[in-house]
């Protein structure tokens, strides 16, 4: 790995944990530009009340925290990987879920909420997951890839379930996310990726079951 790439590894892992992301794509549904845009988004958060505005936080606060651990787990993936194949693979996925990255920090800022405080240490924890798999081999990896994007779409369409049926722009974020996510899974899955063992997929249940009903609140 050049210095060039590792300055550049450090810097995106920098900007998920501090919540700098760039899209490549605009916000779903963002159709409206300038005043007009700031205009609408005034108007539908007026209609959320408070309970409804602290839930939709905290689901989106979760799928904030969702973003850093796949930057982290593609970050780790990229690096144990030989082959240039899937390196160039997760680099594509981690650029389209830094598109997810960005939405969600904005959408946070919409509800005058913030990410969670436990970022570096969700961060670092995907990391060591990510590495830890890569070093079994790309089919191991590309299948723990696979199962991630499995279980993170379960997450999406339980929050598209539980959202404030007014709060369009929070569902509009996660109904795109859920498309992409399935997607990624489809794409690991097509590239040669293996089944993961059933005593893995239910420690990877827990974990993420740890992690969002805390990052929901802090």
């Amino acid at each position: 790995m050049t210095l060039d790439e590792v300055i550049n590894e450090f810097d995106r892992g920098l900007r998920s944990m501090t919540g700098v992301s760039r899209m490549s794509r605009p916000i779903p549904e963002s159709t409206l530009s300038g005043s007009d845009l700031q205009s609408d988004v005034l108007s539908e958060e007026s209609q959320l009340t408070e309970k409804e505005r602290a839930h939709s936080a905290g689901l989106m606060r979760v799928n904030h925290v969702g973003e850093v651990c796949a930057q982290a787990l593609y970050q780790a993936q990229k690096l144990a990987t030989h082959s240039p194949e899937l390196k160039a693979s997760f680099e594509q996925a981690a650029r389209e879920e830094e598109d997810h990255l960005a939405w969600t920090t904005k959408r946070l800022k919409d509800l005058d909420a913030r990410p969670s405080l436990l970022n570096p240490f969700w961060y670092a924890g995907a990391l060591a997951m990510g590495f830890v798999a890569g070093r079994f081999g790309d089919r191991a990896s590309l299948g723990f890839m696979a199962e991630t994007e499995r279980q993170v779409e379960q997450h999406l369409d339980g929050h598209m379930k539980t959202l404030p049926a007014n709060d369009h722009a929070s569902r509009a974020i996660v109904e795109q996310m859920r498309l992409d996510e399935s997607a990624h899974a489809a794409a690991a899955i097509g590239a040669g990726g293996g089944e993961v063992p059933f005593p893995v997929r239910a420690l990877m249940r827990a974990a993420s079951k740890v992690m969002t009903r805390t990052a929901y609140y802090i």
